[in-house]
């Protein structure tokens, strides 16, 4: 039996749900390329940024670097006044990392923008190495979020 386009549209709504952490973007003019499309670029800020941030709150850490980006697939892409969803998946803890996944979709057109099959943080210590975090699940609550952000302060302690 034959998968029809439904059949594979539901199968990427499926696979999309299982992310567990999604944030939405407006295509605005400044994000645009010479062609009038999104500039990927500006979607590789924005995947990065919403990406350090979940893995602060995974991690318990504050001070997180981006160590590893795996093959990027753009297969498709969006215009001024689309509205893309990104998609980040915790999929494995090493001893100071956090490894996770990403998928963007358009909400307007519904099509997969880009898929990162491996994206990978390090959390880092007051000098600056790798610091082991002892976590193994993901959390889906605030728990560890660093307390000193979470006061309000903003120096990293």
């Amino acid at each position: 039996m034959s998968e029809t386009a439904g059949d594979h549209e539901d199968a990427q709504d499926q696979e999309f749900h299982r992310m567990n952490f999604h944030t939405r973007k407006w295509v605005r003019p400044e994000d645009l390329n010479a062609n009038g499309t999104l500039f990927g670029g500006s979607l590789l800020r924005w995947i990065d940024d919403e990406a350090v941030v979940y893995a602060m709150i995974q991690l318990g850490n504050q001070r997180i670097v981006t160590k590893y980006i795996s093959e990027i697939n753009f297969r498709a892409s969006a215009v001024q006044g689309d509205i893309i969803e990104i998609g980040l998946q915790a999929t494995h803890f090493g001893r100071t990392s956090l490894t996770m996944r990403c998928e963007v979709r358009n909400i307007i057109t519904e099509q997969i923008i880009l898929s990162i099959s491996k994206i990978v943080f390090v959390g880092l210590d007051e000098h600056g190495m790798p610091k082991e975090h002892g976590y193994k699940e993901v959390t889906f609550e605030r728990d560890r979020f660093p307390e000193g952000l979470r006061r309000g302060l903003r120096r990293i302690t």
